[in-house]
């Protein structure tokens, strides 16, 4: 009796993995005990049939499965008949794409049944999901009387197909069996490619995984095939300046070194592919010739992480070098796309699924050196790699409060909320700002919500202000501990605190700093209370008045337009020429977009303030900040502290989340019809 669809994922599950159990087999596959049963018992059928010993279940609901098992079908040999289990429907797609892009031969109908051993209908029915996986690549599938079915779209889809198809294939059971049938490629050609790329190991003084390895000859193969039939990648714009200095160009001109006339386009195209392949080792993982800025990057994609994680990343260097690893040749997966299509997310645990969350709200500085946003299935390794690492040092967000926060005026607002419940909340993880809409439809698993108006919902509710005083905060942060955790939690460890310290810095006199540490963490919240004076209360208005404000037509660039807006700050000495220059370093920070055609550039108060200020730049045609946004109205701002300046920030937040007065902001043809506008939002 022949194995069944979910027969065959169930076996194939077993041979990759003999030490899962039946309650993991139940979940995964949505299956009843009575019918995980079923299916062993036709799996043991088709074993015996097969003159291989049955599989045995303990009462823990472990496997136990004979080495032969394991030795006569794990492994790949010309031996092995290729009909030895029953397709999955997901399979044959594969195997049919991998006809229509690898084949010699002109394809029929009856091509495809005699391959996949099925119906007509099957096949017809096959076509169409085919071409719906297709449909992630712009590519179709055509049929003529004269050519029979054919792939069309561009070639560089078509190679970036080919690439993922030939892997997947080479996944199945008895693949590379079945991958030498439909594309006629040899034994002696495997080898022969086998060896070449064991020189370009040598030469780049790497290991490629063996999955790679594994993979690569067909790829080489089949790529140089199409190249041969006239199929060229000329269409895509790929850097020669970058990839041509490459160790790993050299090594494709060894690899090709007898093959004629291959053009520079495909050359650098065979460079990408080696380029964006993973390895399983590198011997001089920083050596000339790494992608330039890659680490800051790096280190700088972990902070954000940290941070919003509430995550301290033990042994971090460590990390950097296993993340430097993967994400150097996902720089060039990404900056070419060809990274894969179909996201990996449905494999994430519950846990990994948040973290990826956080991961990818961490992306920033990656996307900003690559020039494109990080698709979702290399977030998703990046997240595995880091939750693989937490795990390891015994770290976990799973018992870690996680919040939301809900806000119905608008995202400035919302973003404005945000921020200041992650400050005064540092160790609760903070996992979005939400429209209510939003909130309804939301899918991540969260312990609080704050919001400042009632909502239903099952979950802990806090009602907080848009706006929060200092004693708001405190009143807050009291209910919030006292409702958690009855009591207001004081758990810091002051020696591992100055273990951290000790990391980073010279510690002249531990004992009377731990003592120091000690009165401040346990000082009283009352008394505390009075310890500083009652900072002023600014309005809007009384920051950004007429000669703060000025109306140019154009300019030429972003850098121009924050100069321009910080003039009247620099002349008055509120801020010094040095905290402009630092604003650049903060430039492709998104967040400061703040609402559609809004953008309040900033730095930190040590990098030359003076004291509080604001100055407002209004551009008739405006200016791109990044290819995503065109700025008209550019706001400076200049903070002392954390307080003095929120109370105008709020106002101008609510000023910018409104669409009618953001708008007359931008017609405004004079300094005094912008500040009358100003002035309506900064009533106390």
């Amino acid at each position: 009796m022949p194995l069944s669809e979910r027969d065959n994922k169930l076996f194939e599950e077993l041979i990759r993995n003999p030490g899962t159990t039946s309650h993991v087999l139940e979940k995964k596959y949505g299956l009843t005990r009575r019918q995980l049963g079923y299916s062993i018992n036709k799996i043991n059928d088709w074993l015996i049939n097969q003159n291989l010993p049955s599989i045995e279940r303990t009462r823990q609901g472990y496997f136990i499965m004979d080495q032969s098992i394991m030795t006569s079908l794990g492994a790949e040999t010309e031996n092995t008949p290729i009909e030895s289990a029953v397709l999955t429907s997901e399979q044959r797609v594969q195997l049919i794409i991998m006809m229509l892009a690898g084949s010699e031969e002109e394809l029929s109908l009856n091509h495809f049944t005699s391959e996949l051993d099925v119906s007509r209908n099957t096949v017809l029915n096959d076509l169409k999901d085919a071409q719906t996986l297709l449909d992630n690549y712009h590519l179709n599938i055509r049929y003529t009387r004269k050519f029979g079915y054919l792939l069309e779209g561009r070639e560089f889809q078509i190679r970036k197909l080919l690439i993922t198809i030939t892997y997947q294939v080479l996944q199945m059971h008895d693949g590379a069996n079945r991958l030498k049938s439909i594309t006629s490629i040899d034994e002696a050609g495997i080898a022969e490619y086998l060896d070449r790329i064991e020189n370009v190991e040598n030469k780049l003084n790497l290991k490629f995984t063996d999955e790679k390895v594994k993979t690569m000859p067909y790829v080489l193969i089949l790529i140089l095939r199409r190249i041969t039939k006239g199929y060229s990648v000329n269409q895509f714009s790929i850097e020669y300046e970058e990839l041509s200095n490459t160790k790993e160009y050299q090594a494709t001109e060894e690899i090709f070194q007898d093959a004629e006339q291959i053009p520079m386009e495909e050359r650098l195209f065979i460079t990408l592919h080696l380029l964006t392949t993973n390895v399983y080792r590198t011997e001089f993982p920083t050596e000339e010739g790494e992608v330039p800025n890659l680490v800051p990057a790096i280190d700088n994609m972990l902070r954000l992480f940290e941070k919003s994680a509430c995550i301290y990343l033990q042994e971090r260097e460590q990390l950097m070098d296993k993340l430097l690893q993967h994400l150097k040749p996902a720089y060039y997966r990404i900056k070419y796309h060809l990274s894969e299509t179909v996201s990996l997310q449905g494999s994430l645990s519950k846990e990994f699924k948040e973290l990826h969350h956080l991961v990818r709200q961490s992306t920033g500085p990656l996307k900003d050196l690559i020039g494109s946003a990080i698709p979702d299935s290399e977030v998703t390794y990046i997240t595995m790699l880091i939750g693989g690492w937490m795990k390891r040092q015994g770290e976990s967000i799973e018992k870690k409060t996680k919040a939301i926060v809900v806000c119905p005026q608008g995202v400035s607002v919302s973003r404005l909320m945000f921020n200041e419940l992650s400050e005064l909340f540092p160790e609760f993880v903070f996992l979005d700002s939400l429209s209510v809409r939003e909130f309804l439809n939301y899918k991540l698993d969260y312990d609080i919500v704050f919001a400042p108006t009632y909502l239903e919902t099952s979950k802990k509710l806090f009602i907080a202000k848009a706006f929060l005083g200092r004693e708001d905060k405190q009143r807050l942060r009291k209910q919030v501990m006292l409702e958690l955790h009855g009591f207001m939690p004081q758990n810091i460890d002051v020696s591992e605190l100055i273990g951290i310290i000790r990391n980073h810095a010279v510690i002249e006199n531990e004992e009377a700093l731990e003592a120091d540490l000690q009165q401040y963490i346990n000082q009283d919240d009352a008394s505390s209370v009075h310890q500083h004076s009652e900072q002023p209360t600014l309005n809007l208005d009384e920051l950004i008045t007429p000669e703060m404000i000025a109306i140019r037509n154009n300019v030429e660039s972003w850098e121009e337009a924050v100069w321009t807006s910080a003039e009247p700050l620099v002349e008055k000495e509120i801020i010094t020429p040095n905290y402009v220059e630092a604003i650049f370093s903060y430039s492709q920070d998104p967040y400061i977009v703040i609402s559609p055609n809004v953008a309040i550039p900033h730095a930190s108060p040590e990098d030359g303030v003076n004291e509080v200020g604001m100055s407002l730049l209004k551009l008739d045609e405006g200016v791109n900040f990044t290819p995503d946004y065109r700025i008209h109205l550019i706001i400076v701002i200049a903070a002392v502290d954390k307080q003095q300046h929120l109370h105008a920030l709020m106002q101008l937040m609510e000023l910018a989340s409104s669409e009618t007065d953001r708008n007359r902001l931008i017609k405004a043809e004079s300094k005094e019809a912008i500040y009358s506008i100003i002035q309506s939002y900064s009533s106390d």
